[in-house]
């Protein structure tokens, strides 16, 4: 029997002053100026819960603790829920078509 589909992709927007890490800048040599930076995720929990944990320190990346600002919803709440395979995959999708329009982005 087949698991219900349980896993989401979601998009933090970050606060530009994360463009000041070093890090960040080399990771992203096509951002566009003016454009938003952003992490890309994927989790098993619900997307609100995640960003709550990640600027909470619990299992977060660092960018998003300092520099998380919002979720952005319209960039992937039609994808979500999926399995976990094809999660894996949209992530790595998304995180592509917001470089490819300039966004600086942050994937783990």
């Amino acid at each position: 029997m087949a698991r219900r589909p349980r896993h989401h992709v979601y998009v933090v927007e970050l606060h530009s002053d994360v463009l000041r890490e070093r890090k960040f800048r080399q990771g992203n040599p096509d951002y566009v100026d003016g454009k938003p930076c952003v992490y890309v995720g994927m989790t098993g929990l619900d997307p609100d819960v995640r960003f709550d944990r990640h600027k909470a320190g619990i299992q977060a990346n660092a960018y998003v603790t300092k520099y998380g600002l919002r979720l952005l919803p319209d960039l992937y709440e039609g994808f979500n829920p999926m399995r976990y395979e094809d999660a894996q995959a949209r992530e790595v999708e998304i995180g592509i078509d917001l470089r490819s329009a300039g966004f600086g982005v942050w994937q783990a």
